[in-house]
């Protein structure tokens, strides 16, 4: 049910039916939603596509142990504005946008002042998250949604929504860190350690940087589709003792996208001196972290939680890598 000027007037609820997880069976089933009215900062989008993110896998079955079911996941949203609020001036109706992971933040502390919403202590994420007025947020697994301006992003007029929708998530998580940590810099050694949905962008956007791209993988079957499809320089098989040798001490970053609890000091060794590894997977379990694999060569482990708004805004040259290579889903 698209929302209508009169509903937002009126201060009604505006109806969206949505698939929702009532357990931690992983079986998602018709859910009837009620929007708020489209408030005076507020966008309305009717969904066109939403990206399935290993996250909603992960909440979908409680495997986090955090799920508020009933739980309607989805945070990679693509589609086209129907209303806004009086006071929005970046938006229109017929614009065509997205929504990543936030919908909403106290807007004005340090972090939300400095672009990065995502540190917010008072964030809002899409869904199975609870909002300033108390109620449960649903997410983009549903046919509309209502977000404040400042969650909204524009997308360009060449990229096809279904090919936007996961640079939202997956995008921006990759994103964040290069930038952050100065591994976007043409010239820099980055290795993608796996090459799943993550990894996947993780590589194209390295490449639209204009590094160096190593993928490690433990799967040999994926090579073809890491040099000759995504377009990386080289790939290591990290099962071989003699391929991992032979790339030990030759980059400046890796971005580990893997969520099993793979043994971080083989890959800490890939690392230069003063490099940094960055963990964007979630492991269920603790990582073992030997000291010596950091204090040798004063190499850094750190960890990235998807993006602010500012990291939105930021970059759209991977955008045009995705548009050549719509195999952008996770």
């Amino acid at each position: 049910m698209a929302p209508t000027a009169a509903s937002a007037a009126a201060g009604e609820e505006q109806q969206a039916v949505g698939l929702a997880a009532r357990d931690s069976s992983g079986h998602l089933s018709p859910f009837a939603i009620s929007r708020r009215s489209t408030g005076d900062d507020d966008v309305a989008i009717k969904i066109l596509f939403c990206g399935i993110c290993h996250s909603d896998l992960h909440c979908i079955k409680n495997e986090w142990k955090h799920s508020i079911y009933p739980l309607v996941p989805g945070h990679e949203i693509a589609g086209v504005v129907t209303e806004v609020g009086k006071n929005v001036t970046r938006f229109k109706a017929g614009d065509r946008v997205g929504v990543g992971c936030m919908v909403n933040s106290c807007r004005s502390c340090e972090s939300c002042n400095n672009g990065f919403e995502n540190h917010c202590p008072e964030g809002v994420f899409t869904y199975n998250s609870v909002d300033k007025d108390g109620t449960v947020t649903y997410g983009g697994y549903s046919s509309m949604v209502v977000v404040h301006e400042r969650f909204v992003v524009m997308f360009p007029e060449a990229m096809p929504l279904d090919v936007g929708a996961p640079l939202l998530c997956a995008g921006i998580t990759v994103y964040t860190p290069m930038k952050y940590h100065g591994l976007n810099a043409p010239g820099k050694h980055v290795g993608v350690l796996g090459l799943g949905g993550l990894g996947h962008v993780a590589v194209k956007f390295a490449r639209a940087f204009g590094l160096k791209v190593t993928v490690i993988s433990s799967s040999p079957g994926k090579k073809r589709e890491a040099l000759e499809r995504l377009g990386a320089d080289a790939f290591v098989v990290s099962s071989s003792a003699e391929e991992m040798e032979a790339a030990r001490s030759t980059m400046d970053g890796v971005i580990n996208t893997v969520s099993d609890n793979t043994p971080m000091a083989p890959y800490l060794a890939l690392l230069k001196p003063n490099g940094k590894m960055i963990l964007v997977g979630l492991p269920e379990n603790p990582l073992e972290v030997p000291p010596f694999s950091l204090v040798h060569g004063n190499r850094t482990l750190a960890g990235s939680n998807i993006g602010g708004m500012a990291g939105h805004a930021g970059d759209d040259r991977a955008g045009g890598e995705a548009r050549r290579d719509r195999r952008t889903s996770r």
